[in-house]
């Protein structure tokens, strides 16, 4: 049997109109005074909010957690807020992550170069936590509105579906913990099911700043792939000297 994708009318990462309030947010601040402001008041006013104070722990916590928006600082330890704001935006798997930029830089080229990498908007710091929340509020609402007119799709393989929306892989309905890698994989290969994907196809698809790929290592990830899945690993076929195709047995 081939595989079937059923389109929806859900966008990565988008929210309902209705949701809007009840988004979850990640907020990015080295500042603790003021990062429990951000938290306090966003939190007041109906969002998830989790918080970090680095640029390490926020990645970290957004690939883990997936925020539909980061309130993100530009001026932090280590990694500052506009190479997250590159990497996020660079990879398939957070590039659908809403970024509002919070910052004391508010010169027109930082603010540029804030929105040429990829952010919804930029609030200058001294802020309105009110005018913080409702500009918020008008990045998710743009988002939803955009959803209404983006078809997503599901692809399913037998009992195996991938959600290229949620970046979500499922084996009878129930979630399977996957890399970023390996949900990489099966989506390069979901989408064109029973075709034959050489080892070099898959690196350059699945190839991300986060994780380096090699062709030799496609072979490590598609075994842990296999053990995952359980019986639908089945699906995951080996066509010797040349690569894999994902097709049901």
């Amino acid at each position: 049997m081939k595989a079937k994708a059923r389109k929806k009318t859900t966008a990565p990462g988008a929210v309902s109109t209705n949701a809007v309030g009840r988004a979850n947010l990640l907020a990015v601040e080295d500042e603790q005074d003021l990062l429990d402001l951000l938290q306090y008041n966003l939190t007041r006013d109906g969002f998830n909010v989790r918080t970090a104070s680095s640029g390490e722990s926020a990645l970290k916590q957004i690939r883990e957690e997936q925020p539909e928006l980061v309130v993100l600082d530009l001026m932090l330890p280590g990694m500052d807020g506009l190479e997250i704001c590159r990497i996020l935006k660079r990879d398939p798997t957070t590039r659908h992550i809403q970024i509002v930029m919070l910052t004391a830089k508010g010169e027109e080229v930082d603010i540029v170069a804030g929105l040429e990498l990829g952010a919804d908007d930029y609030v200058v710091k001294p802020f309105s936590p009110r005018v913080l929340s409702a500009r918020i509020k008008a990045v998710l609402r743009r988002r939803a509105a955009e959803a209404q007119a983006t078809d997503e799709v599901v692809y399913r393989v037998g009992e195996l579906t991938m959600d290229t929306s949620r970046h979500e892989v499922r084996v009878s309905g129930e979630r399977v913990d996957l890399t970023h890698t390996e949900i990489g994989i099966v989506q390069v290969l979901a989408r064109r099911p029973g075709h034959v994907l050489t080892r070099a196809q898959i690196v350059q698809s699945v190839q991300g700043d986060h994780v380096a790929v090699t062709d030799r290592s496609v072979d490590v990830h598609v075994v842990s792939l296999r053990r995952k899945l359980g019986g639908a690993g089945a699906y995951l076929q080996t066509v010797r000297g040349v690569g894999y195709r994902l097709e049901e047995s």
